[in-house]
């Protein structure tokens, strides 16, 4: 007996999610076909999948299943499943699924890997709604495991369980989210965090270096391994409520972007590549927090690869 073929992958976007994206589906034996419209973006790709390969060790012919193309409808023309990762602006996204639609075959799943903006109205245009999700991977998705697969209608949700059934069988870890509202369920916990920190640093209660201290040195070095409902249950519900009875109503409600990150992306500080954001960078810093990052997650997806 023969084992059944693996699907066919087209991703469009050779970038920074793309080409993670790209890595894992080749690493574990699918053909993969990458799309972008940056002759250089593409040059580079065997060099950037090259880079994760010695990273995690992974297997030395990963990068031959991987192929680049300027042409999307030469990309996507035998897929099984096609992942859009391209620029996170919703019209570039709405053409890229028309033109799915009239390449693609008929068969295929069509997901967008957007961080927030909800699947229907990126596929407002594709005639078969039923065979477009959303698969927003984490960055960088080599690393990270975890996966949110969007049902953007409910005659999706059969295209969304083979995605999952694929993303487990490539060894990372999907969740179904059955309601396709903006940032899905990670950005909006991520940026409600985000949110507050904003409001405390703008109200003088400290500045953001505390911020990130309280956050990695406090409760943040008990998320990898305790969800926010885990520990409220582990805890005692009681307790929760106690807290949030003197806590809730003195949170930060600003019903749209702070108008101190307004002010600091009015004046150019937007982080690291100027060297001033919320905090002050050196090249030096900043390569450094990169680094420690990559390695940490490269490490716990070691342990992980060890488990399996």
């Amino acid at each position: 007996m023969t084992s059944a073929p693996k699907p066919r992958i087209s991703i469009i976007g050779a970038g920074l999610m793309g080409h993670g994206i790209a890595y894992l589906f080749a690493a574990t034996g699918h053909e993969v076909r990458v799309h972008d419209t940056d002759t250089v973006a593409l040059e580079q790709l065997p060099r950037r999948l090259g880079v994760i390969r010695d990273l995690l060790a992974g297997p030395i012919t990963a990068a031959d299943r991987v192929s680049g193309h300027i042409s999307l409808p030469e990309t996507v023309e035998q897929a099984d499943v096609v992942i859009e990762a391209a620029a996170e602006k919703i019209e570039i996204k709405r053409l890229i699924f028309s033109a799915f639609e009239r390449h693609a075959p008929k068969h295929a799943i069509l997901a967008s890997n957007t961080s927030v903006i909800p699947i229907s109205r990126i596929a407002e245009d594709v005639a078969d709604k039923s065979r477009v999700i959303g698969a927003h991977f984490w960055n960088p998705p080599h690393l990270v495991r975890l996966v949110e697969v969007v049902v953007s209608a409910e005659s999706s949700r059969p295209a969304a369980l083979k995605m999952v059934d694929l993303l487990r069988a490539v060894g990372h870890h999907p969740v179904l989210v059955n309601r396709d509202i903006p940032g899905f369920i990670g950005n909006r916990l991520q940026h409600a965090l985000k949110r507050e920190a904003i409001a405390l640093v703008a109200a003088g209660v400290c500045d953001a270096e505390t911020v990130d201290d309280v956050v990695k040195l406090g409760f943040g070095a008990r998320l990898a391994v305790l969800g926010p409902l885990e520990q409220s249950d582990m805890v005692g519900l009681q307790l929760t409520k106690n807290i949030h009875d003197v806590l809730i109503s003195d949170l930060d409600v600003t019903p749209h972007t702070h108008p101190y990150l307004d002010a600091l992306v009015a004046k150019g500080d937007i982080g690291m590549k100027r060297g001033r954001g919320f905090r002050e960078w050196t090249p030096e810093q900043a390569q450094a927090v990169r680094d420690r990052l990559s390695q940490f997650l490269a490490d716990a997806a070691a342990r992980e690869a060890k488990k399996a």
